[in-house]
């Protein structure tokens, strides 16, 4: 284990992650310089359990509060889906409890099982400490798990939000690509993503600042994603993230727009709150 790996370990278990990673006083916007300061994180919450597979929203919660990033991206999010989360809405419960402005975006909206009641759903979410100015649930190619003969189509679940940060807009997408060995569909996925978030830059006429958060269940080197990084910087966290309990790869990320958003920093943060390791990346948004 590297020992910035290690420092990272220590600092999270003591709920200090966030003061490892902060920026200096300069950068955060107390003194002169062309850049905004924003921190960002991706977690796939394992629709609320822990590596025990025992639901607990309360470590959930704690271990989100203690990256203490102003955007999260959260991947297996359920909205009264069933029994393994309580019924519960959890990404409306997660944006109460830490105080965020919360985005949702479904991969599968069902039928109630009690005629009357909401909908079951399961998808991604992004959480915000800034207002939303804006949303929209994207289609990707997927091959669905709730079609017992699927096939490969255009189905929902690529989150966008838009928001403002301290004046200047900021695109960011929540994603979780298919799990599959076979990495037919991921291509796919990927070309599509590639494509919404082109025509992003192509509408606004101007360069924009993009942050694509999710699992993507493919390593960095995986030639499937290899298209991503033409546009994208991939930041590297320092270690892997699968699975939570001594991870062995990095399919969870954060990316961002080359030239309009520049890296300071990033980690990996131990917690057996999810299946996942959740990363946390601070972030200068160029003017």
């Amino acid at each position: 284990m590297s020992l910035r790996r290690r420092t990272v370990e220590v600092l999270v278990a003591a709920g200090l992650l966030g003061a490892a990673l902060a920026p200096p006083a300069t950068a955060a916007g107390h003194g002169p310089g062309p850049s905004v300061p924003l921190r960002v994180a991706t977690y796939n919450i394992h629709a609320g359990a822990g590596t025990d597979n025992v639901f607990d929203l309360d470590r959930q919660v704690a271990a989100l509060r203690a990256l203490d990033a102003d955007v999260i991206g959260l991947q297996e999010v359920d909205v009264r889906w069933g029994d393994r989360s309580e019924w519960r809405d959890l990404a409306a419960e997660l944006g109460r409890r830490l105080r965020m402005h919360v985005s949702f975006a479904p991969i599968y909206s069902l039928d109630p099982v009690v005629p009357g009641d909401p909908r079951r759903e399961f998808g991604v979410a992004v959480l915000s400490r800034y207002r939303i100015v804006s949303a929209e649930n994207h289609d990707l190619t997927r091959l669905s798990t709730q079609d017992p003969n699927p096939v490969p189509a255009p189905a929902p679940g690529f989150g966008e939000v838009v928001l403002k940060v301290r004046g200047l807009p900021v695109h960011v997408y929540a994603t979780h690509l298919d799990y599959r060995a076979d990495p037919s569909v991921r291509v796919a996925q990927v070309a599509d993503t590639r494509r919404i978030m082109a025509e992003d830059q192509r509408a606004e006429r101007r360069p924009v600042r993009q942050i694509l958060l999710g699992d993507f269940n493919a390593p960095p080197t995986a030639p499937e994603l290899a298209p991503l990084w033409k546009e994208l910087t991939d930041i590297e966290p320092g270690g892997p993230t699968y699975p939570a309990q001594d991870p062995v790869q990095r399919i969870d990320y954060v990316a961002v727009s080359k030239d309009t958003v520049r890296v300071r920093g990033a980690a990996v943060a131990e917690t057996l709150a999810s299946d996942h390791r959740p990363v946390v990346a601070d972030l200068l948004l160029r003017r």
